[in-house]
């Protein structure tokens, strides 16, 4: 079962012309030959004179595209369908973290810059931003973005942007839908520039129990055994592919009725989305009681070790090393960067990772705070860090 949520740094996309090339010996025997029939039927051909060809002829015909159902949800519903990216740290399989960036959708369900995705799809993020496509009237616009609630286990992430009066697109009733019942997904599938891409079909199949693995989920009641289990889910034979994770999936009245998920790995033309009827109620949660902002460093650190001192020559035997910074961060803008070893954190010594994050959320997003640490060579320093909001819970 493969995942739609995008990774694009291991992502490329090849494309050859859409073309045919003819020899020019070729060409020039079938020009001369064609003259000589010409010839030999006693006329030549009258030439036609483009200037007098209408190229572009009028529509004609009782079909208007421009009424096609899925035409006009898609009309209605594109400027709520937003990408979203993240920075993010991802599982090796040999157990370690690679920094690496994913993509995937979300839709506007509120106004106020309430936005609806897959957990999955920010997972482990150390930053979020949501980027609303670009319409007649104004260009592209990226927000940075945080989670006010969710359901890890039921993959739900609700995120919440500093915005107001965005378009929205309406929650539907999935307890409604038929099998055969034309559906439309809409999602930044592959990570291609241009807007979401589109894909139509028909709910396949309803009620269907599959899994689905995911290496970046670590928690054992969210993601047993390093996968998911997905109950009552929607089938569809509209295309979803990697990038189209938490994008919506749309009845012909251009309300959402699923939410795209997953695509199988295995089988042509078989997708998978969550009922909206099941993610209301979180939906409804996160926005009557949204999450606290968190204080937010913006590092990925782990314990210092005897063993890890020895491997990077450490010149110290305890505190949190760094092993990345998030862009554009609270810790890169003071200075801090991976190889350093934060030792300690507002006048407190650190001996711990765990230690440092319990310090860290002490604080509130804004706080300013002194940092002592050491690097690679042994300097020491101190930094003056101003603490962000923390894109996750």
């Amino acid at each position: 079962m493969k995942r739609s949520v995008l990774s694009v740094s291991a992502f490329m996309l090849l494309a050859l012309p859409a073309c045919i090339t003819t020899s020019s010996s070729h060409a020039t025997d079938a020009a001369a030959a064609a003259a000589a029939a010409r010839v030999a039927g006693g006329a030549r051909q009258p030439r036609v004179n483009l200037q007098q060809v209408n190229l572009s002829p009028a529509r004609t015909g009782a079909y208007d595209p421009a009424k096609d159902p899925t035409v006009q949800v898609v009309q209605r519903v594109q400027p709520a369908v937003v990408n979203v990216t993240t920075d993010l740290f991802e599982s090796t399989p040999f157990g370690g973290t690679q920094p690496g960036q994913g993509v995937g959708t979300g839709f506007i369900v509120d106004s106020d810059g309430v936005i609806v995705t897959n957990y999955h799809v920010v997972e482990h993020a150390q930053r979020i931003t949501v980027i609303t496509p670009a319409t007649a009237n104004s260009e592209d616009q990226s927000y940075s973005a945080r989670v006010i609630g969710g359901d890890q286990g039921a993959d739900l992430a609700i995120l919440k942007i500093d915005a107001t009066g965005l378009p929205t697109v309406p929650l539907g009733n999935s307890s409604d839908l038929l099998l055969g019942e034309r559906v439309i997904a809409m999602g930044y599938a592959l990570a291609l520039k241009g807007g979401p891409t589109v894909s139509s079909g028909i709910v396949s199949a309803l009620g269907r129990v599959i899994s689905a693995q995911d290496p970046n989920c670590t928690s054992n009641a969210a993601c047993p055994g390093g996968g998911r289990k997905y109950s009552d889910v929607i089938q569809t034979d509209a295309a979803i592919n990697p990038g189209n994770s938490g994008g919506p999936m749309l009845d012909l009245n251009g309300n959402v009725v699923g939410i795209n998920t997953a695509g199988s790995g295995s089988a042509e033309n078989i997708g998978f989305a969550i009922p909206i009827n099941d993610a209301k109620a979180t939906i409804t949660e996160a926005m009557q009681n949204p999450g606290a902002a968190v204080a937010y460093l913006g590092v990925v650190t782990e314990d210092v070790t005897p063993g890890l001192a020895a491997q990077f020559s450490l010149p110290v035997n305890d505190g949190a090393y760094v092993v990345s910074t998030a862009p554009s961060g609270p810790a890169e803008k003071a200075g801090i960067s991976s190889g350093d070893v934060i030792v300690t954190f507002d006048g407190t010594k650190v001996t711990s990772s765990d230690q440092l994050g319990t310090l860290i959320h002490r604080h509130q997003p804004g706080d300013r705070v002194e940092v002592q640490v050491v690097g690679s060579s042994g300097g020491q320093r101190i930094v003056d860090a101003t603490l962000g909001v923390n894109p996750l819970p």
